[in-house]
């Protein structure tokens, strides 16, 4: 196959996932991020670079978010909200992560493949993505990508609409956004 009818298949398993989300749950996620005083994303490995991405969007519509781990993380408090996206939603690192946004009474909202998982149980708000498990040993969702690639794909274009929906309701547009763009370049 060529690499073209490769990226065709994959955006046609992308176009199958739009019908899988709950939109409430979606909602639910939108308004707390309005809600909220300061919003922390985090997840491992490409789950992780996805989150950084939305947090950067989130910055440039002027909501205080943080990537959990960098230096310039501000502290959770009471009321806060912690985004953990994780496919399996039993990383080690993450659970205890989620754990203690609880303790700080944070709200914890989960984006994932499992929502039965030990995060899922922490989980305020629990939005499921279809996708596959890494090891793709326990998945109905039949993909030809590698590992959690659907899952992270999709937690990106999710991510993405989220920002276009909080910008519909904060009445923002880009060029309004783009006066927050990085400008020492």
């Amino acid at each position: 196959m060529q690499t073209t009818q490769y990226l065709a298949e994959i955006i046609k398993e992308l176009n199958q996932t739009v019908d899988l989300v709950a939109d409430e749950e979606a909602e639910k996620l939108v308004n707390k991020i309005l809600e909220s005083k300061k919003v922390f994303v985090v997840g491992a490995g490409r789950s992780g670079f996805m989150g950084k991405s939305f947090v950067m969007r989130m910055m440039h519509m002027g909501i205080d978010a943080y990537v959990v781990g960098e230096t310039v993380t501000a502290n959770l408090e009471k009321d806060d909200l912690l985004i953990i996206g994780s496919g399996s939603g039993e990383t080690k690192t993450l659970v205890s992560i989620a754990e203690k946004a609880k303790c700080l009474d944070g709200t914890v909202a989960a984006v994932t493949i499992s929502p039965e998982s030990t995060i899922g149980k922490f989980a305020d708000i629990i939005v499921k993505l279809p996708g596959s498990p890494k090891d793709k040993s326990e998945s109905e969702y039949k993909t030809i990508q590698p590992m959690g690639s659907l899952f992270e794909q999709t937690m990106l274009l999710f991510y993405d609409a989220l920002i276009l929906r909080i910008m519909e309701k904060k009445g923002l547009d880009s060029n309004r956004m783009y006066g927050k763009h990085a400008n020492l370049e």
